[in-house]
């Protein structure tokens, strides 16, 4: 029996050998980490430690990379390291990198970062509330989705042709698709399912509105990945249902797999978030398996990966 070909679109590589700076894990623990205590994946975390989690069935026939807040005076460091290491292990394939939006130096790291031919875009984060209640006080501020300073910088990705990362709670996903109406040669890649921290009942309503809006935009896609909340425990069912919904919602060819490995292993095994979002898409796409988990992928990253039927 053929294994299934599998791309994971989003994935963090680290070697910690000084080469590349992660403030949050070399130095001092960070306190406000969304998922809690984070020690155990303070360790590298390489292609291979990736390629050996793979469940057996499967064949990982590629990865992107998604920017692992390194240093960010140096974006470009991170990058490099990264092709050099795309070179040596066949992973990643692409990468997700990072710039200062807002910032004089934007420009120049995105051009020195175009250099690699695995670079593809940017996650770059807006100021965000990390509870619904502080949202009034972010609303407008600057480096905030309202302060168009900021959003200057997914004008450069535009005339680039590069794509934007996406990540904001869920609060904030009806600002991002008030941006983005304005952005529709941009290709945009939203993280991690929308994050749907709050798990009430106003907080889901809140995630579902943000998501139909953004699924209006047809240059938006969704990665279904990590579901970890700092707001409610891990809940396998819940997770589940939520990840259907976002297919529902966006339509399978809007939908990609992805891992946020080695942080969701802090709640659940590769093996285990593999079969969470087989059971999705199960439960509503299952003609549309081999698009969610290899070819769509391969469409919105620009892969240099065939695509397979």
């Amino acid at each position: 029996m053929n294994s299934q070909p599998l791309i994971d679109a989003h994935h963090h590589f680290w070697a910690l050998d000084g080469i590349v700076h992660y403030p949050w894990l070399e130095d001092e623990i960070d306190q406000h980490f969304f998922l809690g205590d984070y020690s155990s994946i303070r360790r590298p975390f390489l292609a291979p430690d990736l390629q050996a989690l793979i469940p057996e069935g499967y064949h990982l026939a590629g990865s992107v990379h998604c920017e692992a807040e390194a240093d960010r005076r140096h974006p470009e460091i991170e990058t490099n390291w990264l092709t050099s290491h795309g070179k040596r292990f066949g992973l990643p394939v692409a990468l997700v990198g990072w710039a200062a939006f807002g910032h004089q130096d934007c420009e120049a790291q995105l051009e020195a970062q175009m250099h690699s031919p695995l670079f593809r875009g940017v996650r770059a984060k807006p100021l965000t509330a990390s509870r619904p209640v502080g949202y009034d006080d972010v609303k407008g501020a600057p480096g905030s989705l309202q302060d168009t300073n900021w959003t200057r910088g997914l004008e450069l990705l535009e005339e680039r042709g590069l794509s934007w990362d996406l990540r904001v709670p869920a609060w904030h996903l009806l600002d991002a698709a008030e941006v983005l109406e304005r952005r529709p040669r941009l290709k945009v890649i939203l993280n991690h399912t929308g994050l749907p921290w709050d798990r009430t009942r106003s907080g889901l309503d809140g995630w579902r509105l943000g998501m139909r809006r953004l699924a209006e935009n047809p240059s938006i896609a969704v990665k279904l990945s990590e579901l970890g909340s700092p707001m409610a425990d891990w809940d396998r069912k819940q997770n589940i249902e939520l990840l259907a919904e976002a297919i529902s919602i966006f339509g399978p060819d809007r939908c990609i797999f992805a891992s946020n490995f080695p942080v969701t292993g802090l709640n659940a095994s590769y093996a285990t978030w593999l079969e969470m979002v087989e059971q999705a898409i199960s439960l509503t796409a299952p003609y549309a398996r081999h698009a969610i988990l290899h070819n769509n992928a391969v469409h919105w990253y620009q892969l240099n990966v065939p695509v397979s039927s």
